[in-house]
Formats: structure tokens, C-alpha cells, sequence
């Protein structure tokens, strides 16, 4: 998944409608950068959708490979969670999750019927949106005197940072995103100016 510090994943949420029998399942594809924030966009989809008998759910994060869930919201096992799970890693994304909404339309549709509905719905909505390439970063807090302002942001920028937050007074703070596969140079080109410290967020 991650090569050279870069991994692939999706900026903008999408939709899309599968149909089988009756039943209807409705993907919501969107990035996300941790479970929390899934959590609540899961909340926001149930109250969206309260008539729906299912709404089942994967989620890719981080580039290590260890942070995923699925679930098959009571559907048989293995029908909905794991084949939507297997179409985010088949596009080889993270950062990425999936809710799929069903609405029953009265006849059922078999363990081959069910698996295919919540793959190709949740392949529907994930080819409607576009697949970025972003680096890996690793979050730093770096402390300063607003006189240094300009050298440190020159750092940032020469080194491709992100600024997540920043606090301006006569001491800041910012917190940044740096580039896993510039992260030494980085770091000794910011250890070079005076009064400035950095550390590494958990």
C-alpha cells in the first residue's frame, strides 16, 4: 500500500444505487482519517436513512495495514463487510469507508445474491469518485518566537509540510504534517534555528 512515503485514497464522498429484487442498497463512499470520524458520519447516515433494516459498513486507515473494520449489521456473515472491505483494498485506497444502506424489498436474496449487492454497490460508489495520491506525514508540534515566523514557514514549504493548525502570538504554535520521506531533513533544518522546538505527536 504505501511505496516511497505516498499511499492512494479518495478527497471528495460519493454515492451510488445497486437495485435487486426490491431491495435497495445505497453506497456512501468518503474519506476519513480516523475512526472517530467515521463514527460520527456513520451516526449522520443512520439518522439520514432510520427506515432502513441495514446499514452495513468498512473502513481502510493509515498506511500500516492494521487499522480496518468491517461490519454486516446483521446480515448473514461474511455478506456485506468483508466484500465491501475487499473492494477498498482491491483499489488499493486508504483513509477511505464505505456505508451501504439497504432498504428490504421483500424477497430474499441468498448469501451470492447479498454478496454481490454489497460489492457492487460499494464498487459503484467508489468509482464515481477520484483517486488522489498523497504522502505519508507524520505530526509535529513546532514551538517558536513570531519573529522566526517566516524561516520556519520556509521550512514547511521548501519541505512540502502541511499546516494542520496554527496559534499566532508573541509565541507560536503550529502543528504540521511533514512529509514521512523528508522527516530527517526536515527536522535538522528546523533543530538549526534558534528557539525553535519540535516535537512528535502521538
Amino acid at each position: 500500500m504505501e511505496e516511497q512515503g505516498f499511499y492512494n485514497t479518495i478527497t471528495q464522498p460519493s454515492n451510488a444505487e445497486f437495485k435487486d429484487r426490491g431491495s435497495k442498497f445505497i453506497a456512501y463512499a468518503f474519506p476519513v482519517e480516523t475512526a472517530d470520524e467515521f463514527k460520527k458520519q456513520l451516526q449522520l447516515l443512520k439518522k439520514e436513512h432510520p427506515k432502513a433494516v441495514h446499514h452495513c459498513f468498512a473502513y481502510r486507515i493509515g498506511t500500516d495495514g492494521n487499522n480496518f473494520r468491517s461490519s454486516d449489521d446483521g446480515e448473514p456473515s461474511g455478506t456485506a463487510g468483508k466484500p465491501m472491505l475487499g473492494q477498498i483494498d482491491s483499489k488499493g485506497i486508504t483513509n477511505v469507508a464505505v456505508v451501504v444502506v439497504r432498504y428490504w424489498g421483500g424477497t430474499l436474496l441468498g448469501v451470492p445474491g447479498l454478496i454481490n449487492a454489497y460489492k457492487t454497490s460499494t464498487a459503484l460508489a467508489l468509482q464515481v469518485t477520484p483517486v488522489i495520491q498523497k504522502q505519508v506525514e507524520l505530526t509535529y508540534t513546532i514551538e517558536f518566537d513570531y519573529t522566526q515566523m517566516n524561516e520556519v514557514m520556509m521550512v514547511l514549504k521548501q519541505f512540502n509540510c502541511t499546516v494542520l493548525a496554527q496559534e499566532m502570538q508573541l509565541f507560536c504554535m503550529i502543528k504540521t504534517g511533514i512529509p514521512k520521506n523528508r522527516l530527517e531533513e526536515t527536522l535538522y533544518r528546523l533543530k538549526e534555528l534558534q528557539h525553535v522546538t519540535t516535537r512528535k505527536e502521538k
